[in-house]
């Protein structure tokens, strides 16, 4: 059944898809309405953005209670209970579905409507709207289009006939709600039910948030409102101490202090939330503060002072003998690895792989050594047959002088001494006779060669042996 026609509200366009049932309900200030509703853009494509069946929560409203999409009661107040009906809403009525759409949608996955916990003043808030968390609702506060609703009627209900919860009531009367709330939580919390009482606390919370969102941040109006919140979160965060969330009363009582330096009680939660998670410096300096802003708390503080000290000296003793066994416990395991493999350990620790190039490397430097000495031995011998060859060709022995080319491990000629040219030239006669008899001739015997094998025996370097002009032989 299709039924076109225009509502009394300029810009609304009606199609009914399925009727409804019954006579039209009545609708009063606060009557609660619950119902299904798809929300589509205005193209071929018809393409939804907000779907209720999909999330499987039914939206629920109280007229008069002053939604922020005000248009809605107008559409539910025209329905019938169990009727289906498309609405055509011109874009004067749409403006503001992105910020509702988002409140909706914190709704169907659990989440608060308004972060309740947060202290955020109207400007902050006016900025956050520049993005909503969502790209197509972005796109559609950017550039407002007239939108597709979709309604079923579910229920209708008279403010007699159910428990007005905080959500759907005015201002007025969630002020009065909230010490009413307020004295239910402090009575669970005394009662050891802290899961309860939070929930009472926060319920308040919610109440004093939605009302100060309408007040001039930091205005005598939003500051009394301000004083009330922060005295539930702190009440709150007491219920998290006993329920041993300290790290969500650390983030509660950071962003009370924040905004209020001058908050004591919040000093006070915080330093025993960072005294539980062993934050030593954070506690001492939280309740030092704390003492600073309120020194009629000396006892208090000095009481939590020595139960920090004590817990702390029991925490230290307990991480060393932890760390203790833990060491003991690693040198039995690598006891037992010695035991079942002795071989693998003496292998480890000193290999022939290892050894063997370090032996080689010694013998190798004192074979060098050895072969240096040779060399500079037989260079000397080169030397005096060759002065030997002269000296047989002009009969004498000329002067030289001093060649700078000579090399450390040379001995020139100008540097022997007199037994060493006794030497050559006894060198020259028995070269002479050996031409005539080499059988019977017996190998020549050098003075120089035996004090060079006095000096080897007595561990003499070649650089000791080195004459004061000539540059001295690095050691290898």
């Amino acid at each position: 059944m299709e039924d076109n026609m225009i509502l009394g509200a300029e810009g609304i366009k009606k199609t009914i898809l399925h009727g409804g049932t019954g006579v039209k309900p009545k609708f009063v200030t606060g009557t609660k309405v619950t119902f299904h509703f798809r929300t589509q853009l205005c193209n071929d494509e018809r393409t939804v953005i907000d779907d209720s069946k999909k999330t499987g929560m039914p939206m629920e409203m109280v007229i008069g209670n002053l939604f922020k999409l005000d248009v809605w009661e107008t559409l539910l107040m025209s329905m019938h209970i169990g009727e289906v009906a498309e609405f055509w809403c011109d874009i004067i009525h749409t403006g503001l579905y992105p910020i509702v759409a988002k409140s909706l949608r914190r709704i169907a996955v659990g989440k608060d409507p308004v972060d309740w916990h947060i202290h955020t003043c109207g400007m902050a808030n006016m900025f956050a709207y520049h993005s909503l968390g969502y790209d197509d609702l972005d796109e559609l506060q950017k550039e407002p289009q007239p939108l597709y609703f979709v309604m079923e009627l579910l229920k209708v209900q008279q403010p007699s006939e159910y428990d007005r919860e905080s959500w759907a009531l005015n201002d007025e009367e969630r002020l009065k709600a909230v010490p009413v709330l307020h004295g239910q939580g402090n009575k669970l919390f005394k009662q050891g039910r802290y899961e309860d009482a939070t929930l009472k606390y926060k319920e308040a919370i919610m109440c004093i948030k939605n009302v100060q969102t309408k007040e001039k941040a930091w205005e005598a109006p939003w500051l009394r409102l301000e004083k009330m919140a922060n005295t539930l979160t702190l009440n709150y965060c007491q219920c998290l101490l006993r329920m041993e969330e300290y790290y969500e009363v650390i983030e509660h009582t950071t962003d009370i202090i924040n905004q209020h330096p001058g908050a004591m009680k919040a000093f006070y939660l915080r330093g025993k939330a960072h005294m539980e998670v062993w934050n030593e410096t954070e506690a001492r300096d939280d309740f030092m503060r704390a003492l600073d802003l309120d020194p009629g708390m000396k006892k208090t503080i000095k009481k939590e002072l020595a139960v920090l000290k004590m817990r702390m000296e029991l925490k230290n003793e307990e991480d060393r003998l932890k760390y203790k066994g833990m060491f003991a416990k690693m040198a039995r395991e690598q006891e037992s690895l010695e035991l079942e493999n002795p071989d693998q350990e003496i292998s480890e620790q000193t290999s022939p792989e290892q050894e063997i190039p370090q032996e080689e490397s010694s013998e190798d430097a004192l074979l060098g050594e050895e072969q240096q000495i040779t060399s500079a031995q037989e260079e000397v011998v080169s030397q005096e047959e060759t002065s030997t060859v002269l000296s047989s060709s002009d009969h004498e022995i000329p002067e030289q002088s001093a060649t700078p080319d000579v090399t450390p491990e040379q001995t020139t000629i100008e540097e022997a001494t007199p037994e060493q040219l006794d030497a050559v030239q006894t060198l020259l006669e028995q070269s002479t006779s050996k031409e005539t008899s080499p059988e019977n001739t017996p190998e020549p015997t050098y003075p120089e060669q035996e004090d060079q094998d006095l000096l080897s025996s007595e561990e003499t370097s070649p650089a000791q042996t080195t004459p004061e002009n000539s540059t001295p032989v690095e050691e290898s």
